[in-house]
Parts: C-alpha cells; structure tokens; sequence
C-alpha cells in the first residue's frame, strides 16, 4: 500500500475526487482502526474504506432527518421482521455514483476495490424473498424520496451458514457481528423499556371509565442501531432502525458473591437471546416463545419511537394517522395493532373508540402467502402468559368486530366461526392474519394470481365485508443492485445503446427492443452471457470442486426450499435425463449444466431430504464417464445475496416451477429475466404477469393451472393414475426407491417416493411431470437456435420495466399511503 501525504485530510474529508477518499481511507484506517500501511490486514482495508463511505453518507443523512422534521411531512414506518440487505458497500458506492471514484482512489494505493467488497460479509436477516423484498423496497423508498423509516430486529446472528456434509445440509452460526458492522451507529439515547410476562388490574375512574394497569413485568430494554440507506442520484438518505435487546441488568452481585457465577450472568444471557437469532425453531415450546418475545420486542420499541418522533412535531394525537403509517410486512408484525391501542388507552388515556379510530386509519397490512402453516396463529395460554394485557384487549375487538358481522349477517354462526380471531381449537389460537385485516384499512396481496385467491378463497368473508379494503401490489426489484451492480457488463452495454435513464426508471429498457434483431447486438449480447458463465464456472470449481462447461445450457433454480416451490421435480427431471443418456442412448444435442442453490428451515425434514438427493444425484452423475459433458448436477451450498449477484447475471434457464396458486408472487423469476434468462414456469405468482409482459412466445409455460389443481384436488387426486401413464416417471421412482442415489444409505430417500405416492402428493409433482419433460424438450430445441434464443432474451430484459420495485412503491404511496416524495435540497 502506497503512503498519502494527509495533513488536510479533515478539510477533505466531504470531497469525493479519488485522492480526498485515499486520503479519508488512510485517516480511517489510522485513526479508527489505529493500523497504518505495513500492519492493516484485509478486513482493516475493507473497515477503512466502509466508514470513508459511510462519511459520505452521514452529512446528507443529517439533511435528511432535519428536512423530514421541519417540514412536518407524513413518513411510511415499514415494519418488516426480516431484512436481507446483502453487502452494503457496493450499493452504496452505486448509489452515490462513486464506483469509478472509489476504484481510482484505491488504485492509488495499489488497492482492489473489488477484492475489498468481497470481504464484507452478508447482512443475512431475512430468510427469501420477504426480507430481500423489504431490502428493495428501501433502495426504493430512499431513491423515490419517500419519507421512511424501516423498523426490525439486530440479530446476532442471521440466517445460518449453510454446510453440505455427505449430502446433508448441516446448520453453522452466521456471525456477521463478529469483526463489527461499519455502516451502523447506535442510538442509546432512543432505548426503550419491553415489557413481559406480569399481572393486569383495573381501576375505576371518577368519570366513571377504566384504567388499565400492566405491572410486576419482567423488563428488557431495546437498543436501536441505525444504517443509513441511501437513494440513487439523489440527497435523501431514509434509515433503517434496529433494535437490540439488553438487559435491564448487566449483572447479579448477590449471585456472584456467593460463588455462582453462572447464575449471576444467567438473566443478561437470557434476556439478550432475544435478539440472538432469526427464527428460532418453533418446533419447541421454548422456540415459539421466544419468537413472539421477538415479535412484540420490535413492535413496541417502534411504536415508541414513532410516537416519540410524532409528539416532537405535533400536538395532538388525533392527527398521529395524518403524519404516520405503518405498513406491516406479512403477520409477524400484527402485535403491533393491539399495542398501539394498549399505548393510546393506558398511556395516553384515550377512549377506546378514540384509539381504535387512530388504529385503523394507521396500519396497512401486506399478505406474503396462502399457506396454512404460513398464516400465524399463537396459542391463548402463550399469548396470554407473555401479553396479558394484550390478550384483553384482542378479545374486545374480537367482541366488538363479531357484533359487526352479525349485524351485516345476522344469524350466520358459520360465518362467524370463519371470521374470528379466536380459532376454537384445542388450545385456542389467535388468527393473526384475520387481526391484521380487521386492524388495518388496507390489506393487499403481491400479484394479480395471489390477491385473487386472497380474495376468493383465503379472506374471501372478509372481503365481502371490505371490498374496499383490499388492493393488489405486484412486486418487484431493485435494478439498481440486480442489473446495474450485479451485471455490469450488460449494464454497460445498456446504457451504451439507449443510456443511464432505466437506472432510475426501468422502463426505459423498451427501447432495447429494437435491438432484438440486430446481429452485431446479438453477438455482444451473447459474448456477455458468455463471460458471465465463464466466471460462475469459476466460482463453482472453487466452491464444490466440479467443473462445469460454460457452452453448456445453464439451468438454474435458486431459492428456499419447501415443497411447493418443487426442487423435488427439478431433481426428478435430473434424474430423468440422466435415465434417458444412459438406457436410451440419445443423443442428448443440448448439453446442460443444473445449477441448485437455497437452503432449508432447520426443521423442515422434507425439505432437508431433498437437498440430500440433489447432493446424492449430483455426486452419481458427476462421477459418471458415460454422460461425459452432456449433463452436470451443481449444488452451491450457503446461497446468500452475495452468491445470487452471481448466479442471476450467468443464468440462461429460469426454473419457475412453484404448483400453481401455492407462490405469492415470487421476485427471483424477475431478477432471471431482468438478467436475460428465459423463464420455464407454471402459471403462478408473478409468472403470469411476466407472461403478459414478454409475450407467450418469449417464455416458457407448462404444467396444471390453479383452477385444474383445485378442480384436480376437489375430484380426489390420485396421483398413481400418473405414474402408471409414465414410463419415464416410473424409471425415476424406482431409481430414487433403489441404492443408486444412496448406496451407503439404503432406503433413506423412500419417504420422497412416498410423499409422491402413498401420502397423496400434495404439491402435484407427479401431476406436472410429464408436462414439465414436454416443455423442457421445448427449451432444448430453442436453444439450438442461438439467434432465436438471444432475441427471446433481448425481449424479456426489454420488458421488465413493470417489475421494478420503483414502480411497487410508487404505487403504495399512491393508493395507500398518501405519502408523496419530499426531496432534500441540494
């Protein structure tokens, strides 16, 4: 590393030519980290440059804050339990418009900015797709210029590293706290108290109401730490808050005194386990109480926060819906909507019609999913053990909303049992999904498919009695990150042909289409997809040892596992083209590569499984000399953000292959197509309206609609009525059933044979197979057309504007927010 003369390094520090950030970087790297040019490692070079950047930030972070408060505005609170931001330094460099700043700047101290960004480790607190979409929808937020403000968790420790040992995916701690995060700053003069457990008691009032008391808790407290989440080419910078917990004491001296030293630490490691882990696993009672613990910890410290913010700018509380709404990103949030009443009643002293009127007018509620599982519903004893007063107050909407559906529907018992919060099992649950419908003035689903079904089947009571209520938001994604980081040199080639204006709004990509036929466009076009496989290639020998041809057909299917999202037919198609390269002796023309990543919930036996048979079938394959280069198995473990901006830009194949009417709306599938990858899908989530956007011509459809499963599963669906019409589906079963794929462990894939048979197929795979081997031969004979398929791949980038998370937030702000952008000034 070279030495910079620094001595008006201070009067520099907000320049942003490259010699001022060397200059900031080498004052960070001295003075932060006290490390200089002959002792700083790696991890010091990347901590040094973070915080260069992250100074950057701050000044107009400021602006941004103060600006929101003089001017009063009305901001959105997104309260979301998972964020998976990713690496923040690269984004952030394109944000700011300083990637070829920043890399001049390091160059001058024989620096590599990209070695550097690789360094950072992921911020992994989210699952899937709900925490990568809030993640886009801040990037999104922040460039829109919405006044916001998002609200989580600080886990320690995120979504876990995922290992393969002999084929099982092994769960390891992910401790991205563990060298520090540079981006953030904590705020310990906006800590709050948490309350627990304890005992209720009312008091009549001289008036004649009652006052309700929640005491002899068990308290925590929530530390929040800030990241500032900058928008691109613009001065605003939006926050995201997230809160830790700590204990309301750091130590027993009575405990340590007498020697038991455990015991005198035993209540700190206890209470801060509350904000250890993302999704602990609910199997066990423990589990599920310490995740409802997490649920109400960062809804009440954001509440308090909020409502702290608002009483800073505004005298009344009659006007808190006027200037805040709370968009609740699926149910785990839901707590918040009694919480906000117990505040407005016990705290604030309000009426209960005063506070249910705020209530309603300030939360807005986004549905992710149709699946019972999926759908929370917490025990009566746990809720009302760990939220006694909170229970109460359940219980009185409940009251108040049934007498509001007999009125509608008088006599309609049914109905009633229905529409409840209360679920009258054994024990008795709470709906949390049916509170936050009643407690929200908005409830919207995540594509036209999926709010359908909301509508018609999953809420449909509900939406006879608030039509008005519930609205459709497709989804989308950041181009930002997915296209113009992500995929630089098609980015660039982009931009060359039609300019930088589709960074800020995608739909300006139409006007790639007329490049769709022009030869030397395909040739630089396909030179780039090229060299993207060449460099996942590389990354896949490196990470699991195999090589892989990068003129073979890249086919890919990346996301969590769960059956319904059917990695299993994925597997089965393997299998089934391994069947017919070694007994049929075809003349397999495409070669392909089947590229697997995404991992599993700790406790999803199933899902687990199929990993082990995607490892086992990679390994059998893989080792096979007959099938030569014509077919290879990759699964690429530990799949995060960081791995997806590699996959996406390389891909040629999207496999979308959810049972139709199980996906929400799915965002991978626009992140593949966005890339130039063609889509092999069934008609569900946003698939469809990828379709109508590309043309049927330009994507690949297959497999029982929604309608033909229901009308499939309504008729009694026999799944061996398949399976006996399919020889090919047959050989595979019989494989899976055999030693071939386990022959260390035999019979252990027998429960997947089962699942598909015995146990009914609840996901359809059987049902879809045949279908999904017709229109996979499809694909192969397009490919063998490379002027064809480069069109096809042309027009699905050119028809993606629909798909930006731009557009989904423009349209929340529209229709349900009322918020509209308040720009910082220059």
């Amino acid at each position: 590393m070279k030495k910079i003369q620094h001595k008006k390094i201070l009067l520099e520090a907000h320049k942003n030519d490259p010699k001022s950030i060397a200059a900031s970087f080498l004052y960070n790297l001295e003075q932060k980290l006290a490390k200089d040019e002959y002792s700083a490692t790696e991890l010091d070079c990347f901590l040094a440059l973070a915080y260069t950047i992250r100074d950057r930030l701050v000044s107009n972070w400021i602006k941004t804050q103060q600006s929101y408060h003089h001017k009063n505005v009305k901001r959105v609170y997104y309260f979301s339990f998972e964020y998976l931001i990713g690496r923040t330094l690269g984004n952030s460099l394109l944000n700011l418009g300083l990637e070829e700043t920043c890399d001049k700047a390091m160059k001058l101290l024989d620096l590599d900015v990209d070695q550097l960004r690789d360094v950072e480790v992921d911020a992994a607190l989210g699952n899937g797709g709900l925490g990568r979409l809030a993640a886009c929808f801040l990037d999104s937020m922040a460039t829109l210029e919405i006044p916001s403000h998002a609200y989580g968790i600080r886990y320690e420790y995120g979504m876990f590293n995922q290992e393969i040992q002999n084929g099982w995916q092994v769960e390891k701690p992910e401790e991205w706290l563990k060298f520090s995060n540079p981006w953030e700053i904590a705020r310990p003069e906006y800590t709050y108290r948490v309350k627990f457990y304890g005992t209720t008691r009312c008091e009549k009032r001289k008036n004649g109401t009652w006052e309700f008391f929640w005491e002899n808790t068990d308290d925590v407290y929530a530390l929040p730490y800030d990241t500032p989440v900058p928008g691109y080419a613009t001065k605003n910078v939006n926050t995201m808050r997230l809160w830790a917990a700590v204990a309301t004491e750091e130590f027993d001296m009575d405990y340590f005194n007498s020697g038991d030293y455990m015991a005198a630490c035993e209540k700190k490691a206890m209470t801060e386990n509350i904000s250890r882990v993302l999704y602990p696993n609910d199997s066990m009672f423990a589990g599920r109480e310490l995740r409802l613990k997490q649920q109400y910890f960062f809804v009440t410290a954001s509440l308090q926060d909020i409502l702290r913010r608002f009483k800073a700018e505004n005298k009344h509380l009659k006007y808190f819906p006027d200037k805040a709404v709370i968009q609740l990103n699926d149910t785990h949030p839901a707590v918040a909507i009694p919480e906000l009443m117990r505040i407005l009643m016990d705290q604030e002293l309000l009426s209960w019609n005063q506070a249910w009127d705020i209530t309603i007018r300030t939360f807005a509620y986004t549905n992710h999913t149709i699946l019972s599982e999926a759908l929370e519903a917490w025990s009566i004893p746990l809720f009302e053990r760990l939220l006694p007063r909170h229970m109460q107050i359940i219980y009185e909407i409940n009251h108040r909303f049934l007498k509001e559906v007999l009125k509608q529907y008088p006599g309609d018992i049914e109905r009633i049992r229905r529409m409840s919060l209360i679920e009258e099992e054994d024990p008795k649950r709470i709906r949390m999904a049916h509170l936050s419908i009643v407690g929200s003035r908005s409830i919207n689903g995540v594509s036209k498919l999926h709010t359908k079904i909301l509508k018609e089947k999953i809420f449909h009571d509900f939406y006879q009695l608030y039509p008005e209520r519930f609205n459709n938001k497709t989804n989308g994604i950041t181009q930002r990150r997915w296209l113009k980081k992500s995929n630089p040199r098609l980015a660039d080639l982009i931009t060359g042909k039609i300019g930088n204006k589709w960074i800020s709004d995608l739909s300006c990509l139409k006007k790639i289409s007329k490049y769709a036929g022009n030869k030397s466009f395909h040739k630089e076009w396909q030179k780039i997809k090229y060299a993207n496989k060449k460099s996942l290639a590389d990354i896949i020998y490196d990470t699991v040892s195999i090589r892989v041809d990068p003129n073979s057909l890249f086919d890919v299917q990346i996301k969590r596992f769960h059956e319904y999202k059917r990695q299993l037919l994925f597997a089965f198609y393997a299998i089934g083209m391994y069947i017919r390269i070694k007994e049929s002796h075809e003349n397999i023309e495409i070669p392909r590569t089947l590229i697997v990543a995404g991992k599993s919930a700790p406790g999803y036996t199933f899902a687990k499984l199929v990993i082990k048979l995607i490892n086992n079938i990679s390994f059998v394959i893989n080792q096979d000399s007959d099938v030569r280069d014509l077919l290879k198995v990759v699964f690429l473990p530990n799949y995060r953000v960081s791995l997806a901006e590699k996959i996406f830009p390389a891909a040629e194949l999207s496999e979308q292959i959810s049972t139709a009417g199980f996906e929400a709306s799915g965002t991978g599938n626009m992140k593949f197509a966005l890339n130039g990858a063609l889509t092999i899908g069934t008609l569900d989530g946003a698939n469809i309206e990828i379709q109508e956007e590309v043309g049927e011509e330009n994507i690949f459809i297959f497999g029982h609609t929604a309608q033909e499963i229901e009308g499939l599963k309504n008729k009694g669906y026999q799944p061996e009525g398949f399976l006996k019409d399919s020889p090919l589906l047959q050989e595979v079963l019989k494989l899976i059933q055999g030693d071939l794929f386990c022959p260390g462990e035999p019979g252990i894939f027998q429960p997947i044979a089962d699942r598909c048979t015995r146990d009914g197929d609840p996901y359809m795979v059987l049902a879809d197979f045949d279908k999904y081997i017709s229109c996979q031969e499809r694909v192969s004979k397009a490919y063998q057309d490379k002027d064809s398929w480069t069109r096809m791949s042309i027009q699905n980038v050119a028809h993606m504007g629909k798909f930006s998370s731009d557009r989904t937030i423009r349209e929340y702000a529209h229709d349900i927010w009322h918020v509209k952008p308040s720009p910082v000034s220059k």
